[in-house]
């Protein structure tokens, strides 16, 4: 099993699989992700989504009428040191750019351009789909769990 680096002082945004994996515990990827919430916990880096990642993280708990798993995800992307970035018209023109393109979806485009606006250090996602995007440092989970 690989293990993911992530240096101290970096801005890593997130993909909605990262905190599905971890507030929903995966077998598979819990343990990977490890190192990224103890420096975050710590304050050694920044993490960052866009604030589409509350919506898409919500849909089945909502669906489920699962109190717990909802109040589970807005404890996490609701607090005070993780930034959720709003989709604003540049962010938009970016994200339609990208999908102009690219042959990436609507909310892939989105969380894109939302990590190339604040320069992120890291994306970190499972989707191999943002790997061809240039100016985005992607982390692909399953490689590295693979490696």
């Amino acid at each position: 099993m690989g293990q993911l680096v992530i240096p101290s002082g970096s801005k890593v945004y997130i993909d909605t699989v990262v905190a599905i994996y971890s507030v929903e515990w995966n077998a598979e990827y819990f343990e990977l992700l490890q190192p990224l919430w103890l420096k975050f916990q710590s304050e050694e880096i920044e993490l960052i989504s866009s604030e589409l990642i509350l919506m898409e993280t919500l849909v089945l708990p909502v669906k489920n009428e699962d109190s717990l798993l909802i109040n589970a995800y807005e404890e996490l992307l609701l607090s005070e040191p993780m930034q959720l970035i709003p989709i604003d018209q540049s962010i938009l023109r970016r994200a339609a750019n990208l999908r102009a393109t690219n042959s990436i979806k609507t909310p892939d485009a989105i969380h894109a351009a939302t990590a190339m606006s604040v320069n992120c250090d890291l994306f970190i996602t499972n989707d191999k789909g943002f790997r061809n995007l240039d100016n985005l440092p992607v982390v692909i989970l399953s490689e590295v769990l693979a490696s």
